[in-house]
């Protein structure tokens, strides 16, 4: 079909549209939508239903998807999702950057596919680039090749890493890197090991 064909086309089209009933337009409620989700997902193996159930943070996320959320809940949310992070009681932030490179390639767990002795991944590089000689990954989040390079690994650089990996969402409410400490998706040791691979000198994300 040429442009002006289409064109034409769609100029006829749109007194059909105007005329379409206003129910039409309307978008559906939150709870309809809970409602037409858990009515086709169902409980298989460790992929429980209940998952679909939204915290208080997914909620406002969900009502504020297509327009600007208020500057003051958005603080207020974050604020509420720091509170929520746990630090290493015993002061520890790192542990081997090895194993934490095999948890940012494995993208397994929590799928109805595994089971409860399943050790999850973090898949990190789904979303990130970290070491220079890995040529598969994703640009969704930003580039952490250098990370602790360019940061060090004070106190603060080492706080900030731990909050952010455990959950993200108090630093940017409604972003999509997953809660992997405050949803239990990674342990506390396996965290640890995503920091080393992030701040140790010697990890591949540092040369």
């Amino acid at each position: 079909m040429s442009f002006k064909s289409f064109l034409s086309a769609a100029l006829v089209a749109l007194p059909i549209a105007a005329t379409l009933p206003a129910s039409y337009a309307q978008q559906p409620a939150n709870t309809e939508i809970q409602s037409l989700l858990k009515s086709s997902f169902k409980t298989r193996s460790i992929a429980k239903v209940e998952r679909l159930d939204q915290s208080e943070l997914q909620q406002q996320c969900s009502a504020y998807a297509t327009s600007p959320m208020p500057e003051a809940l958005k603080k207020s949310l974050e604020q509420k999702a720091l509170a929520s992070v746990k630090y290493p009681a015993d002061g520890r932030y790192l542990g081997d950057w090895k194993r934490g490179e095999r948890i940012a390639q494995s993208g397994v767990g929590m799928q109805f596919s595994d089971s409860e002795k399943t050790v999850n991944g973090g898949n990190c590089y789904a979303c990130h680039q970290l070491a220079k000689a890995e040529l598969s990954y994703g640009n969704i989040g930003p580039a952490l090749y250098n990370y602790g390079k360019l940061r060090g690994n004070t106190e603060p650089i080492l706080k900030y890493t731990w909050a952010r990996i455990w959950n993200a969402h108090a630093f940017n409410a409604c972003n999509i890197m997953p809660r992997y400490g405050d949803a239990a998706i990674l342990t506390e040791d396996q965290i640890r090991d995503v920091m080393a691979l992030l701040l140790d000198p010697a990890s591949p994300v540092n040369q």
